[in-house]
């Protein structure tokens, strides 16, 4: 999470620059779908604050080595690289979220350690509010070491957790009310299961909307599941959680069992993300599909030539269904990854989280996911690709965000104008 300066300040002229300098050019907004505007987006459009995103969950210090290969047992070997910095699910997406323009807020626990207060520094560096993080007298911060493999392009991550934990005794109400007074979303990584849970539960009170981060079956996810409006999971977690036989028929599976959900994404690395999206009203049976037939049919619409991102999408209202599963009302859409030069890509850690960090600006402006989609794939590869120098990558994702946003705003209004049914 290394700071950067204000990534609004960058201009758009500097912003088709950067990307000629990177050999890409910039995504075309899609058509977007006519959908009413959030009072946080509006509030944007009009000159207002930022919206507000309350992150509970982990924050840590990251040590990433780089090697050339993963060493084998007993091997001694040396890095190649290096790099100390922030890290953790909440620390990275809300990093990510406030480079985008949002105003985080973060429920954590670190100790009075070395480590404990560079990562409040460099959360504080992003703008990130840290009131409501904890400090310990005693005991250690948590940190990850992780082994960066330059061959294969991946990571191994080995943790320590924080001690002691965050407990819900330690988090009162007051802090608790106020963390949440102005929040316009709520996000957990399933750490601090305990403590999110409270937290959970007065944000559905509130009706605040709620955004898992289901990386994998951990202890309190089920239950978090339950307040859950929103879901990004990882490409195994839907099958692992559901038992289902395929993708598909997972997310049919977890919209049939938390009927709570609005949508779930599947993010699937560089064959991009899946998302189901529950319909507000009941589709008749005669738009009956079923879900692995529709995947099927909208994979045969990518366009196998094309290296940026894009969303193909289903028609909207359909009953999707599984045999001994049930249906849901809905769509599916189909997210396609950049295609990353293997020189460009430097490794993958916290592109998941950043990812998560632009469908939590998305939400928060009402971007429709066709438009959402696209970008959060496109922040990912700002993460993982040695686009220019970090902090310019950051600056050219939010300055991405701010010009693809006016532009669908703009196409937003004459859409509506020239179809007004």
């Amino acid at each position: 999470m290394a700071s950067c300066a204000n990534p609004l300040q960058l201009p758009t002229a500097s912003l088709h620059a950067l990307r000629r300098q990177a050999g890409r050019g910039v995504i075309p907004p899609p058509r977007p779908r006519r959908r009413p505007r959030s009072a946080a987006a509006a509030a944007m459009d009009s000159g207002g604050p930022s919206p507000v995103v309350l992150g509970c969950g982990a924050i840590n210090v990251d040590y990433l080595a780089t090697v050339a290969s993963f060493p084998n047992p007993d091997d001694k070997i040396r890095s190649l690289e290096l790099k100390v910095q922030g890290g953790g699910n909440t620390g990275n997406a809300l990093t990510a979220a406030a480079r985008l323009g949002l105003r985080p807020r973060i429920i954590s626990k670190v100790a009075n350690d070395a480590q404990g207060r560079n990562i409040l520094s460099e959360l504080q560096a992003d703008g990130i509010d840290t009131s409501y993080i904890l400090v310990a007298e005693d005991g250690n911060s948590p940190f990850t070491y992780i082994i960066v493999d330059q061959q294969t392009k991946t990571r191994t991550c080995i943790h320590t957790p924080g001690s002691p934990p965050l407990v819900p005794e330690e988090l009162t109400k007051a802090n608790l009310s106020s963390a949440l007074d102005g929040a316009d979303i709520v996000y957990f990584d399933v750490r601090l299961h305990d403590t999110a849970l409270l937290v959970a539960e007065e944000a559905s009170q509130r009706k605040i909307p709620i955004l898992i981060d289901a990386e994998r079956k951990r202890e309190g996810l089920d239950e978090l599941l339950n307040f859950a409006s929103y879901v990004v999971c990882s490409a195994k977690f839907p099958q692992a959680w559901t038992g289902a036989s395929s993708l598909p028929v997972a997310l049919v599976s977890m919209l049939s069992r938390q009927p709570k959900i609005k949508f779930v994404i599947v993010t699937l690395g560089e064959k991009g993300c899946l998302m189901l999206e529950r319909s507000m009203t009941d589709a008749s049976e005669a738009g009956e599909i079923d879900a692995e037939a529709l995947l099927e049919s909208l994979q045969k619409k990518v366009d196998q030539s094309s290296t940026i991102p894009k969303c193909i999408a289903s028609k909207s209202n359909l009953r999707i269904s599984v045999d001994g599963v049930g249906s849901i009302s809905g769509r599916l859409l189909l997210g396609t990854a950049e295609v990353i030069p293997p020189g460009e890509l430097i490794d993958t850690t916290g592109a998941g989280d950043a990812f998560i960090g632009a469908v939590l600006y998305g939400l928060c402006t009402g971007m429709p996911p066709e438009s959402m989609l696209p970008f959060a794939a496109q922040v990912r590869v700002c993460k993982i690709c040695r686009l220019v120098a970090v902090a310019e990558v950051w600056e050219l994702a939010a300055a991405f965000l701010i010009a693809r946003t006016h532009a669908w705003l703009a196409i937003d209004q004459n859409w509506a104008e020239l179809h007004p049914n």
